[in-house]
């Protein structure tokens, strides 16, 4: 039983691993600081920031500890990161119990789910676009 245990669970430890390495990547290597990333393209080429401006500062401040600056990094991103944490603690379970698996590891979306997703990275994208949403810039 032990055995059994440890592959269903290999798949989202595996990922959990991967998450681990890269946070301690970001944690260690300041993306405040010029030269150690690539700019974003778009802000660089128009001024505008795209939904996942400030996700490399945000995971850095939480990987540190700082939640308000994080959030002030980029909300959206570690609202995403949270929900990528409930749903991995979801896979864990699903895995233990022998439901799911490597190829569905959480329940399916259906498609008015990744619509509004959509309509949320959206209307984020144009709200710290906008002067009244200067609060959601990096």
């Amino acid at each position: 039983m032990p055995g059994r245990a440890a592959r269903r669970l290999a798949a989202p430890l595996g990922v959990a691993g991967a998450l681990a390495a890269a946070f301690a990547y970001i944690a260690g290597v300041d993306p405040n600081q010029p030269g150690h990333y690539p700019a974003c393209p778009l802000l660089s080429r128009t001024g505008v920031y795209c939904p996942g401006c400030g996700g490399l500062r945000g995971v850095h401040a939480l990987a540190h500890g700082d939640l308000l600056t994080a959030l002030g990094a980029n909300a959206l991103a570690v609202t995403g990161y949270a929900a990528f944490a409930v749903l991995w603690a979801v896979w864990c379970a699903r895995a233990l119990r022998g439901r799911g698996g490597a190829a569905r590891p959480w329940p399916a979306l259906r498609a008015a789910h990744w619509w509004a997703l959509g309509g949320l990275v959206l209307a984020f994208t144009v709200v710290r676009n906008l002067p009244f949403g200067a609060a959601l810039t990096p």
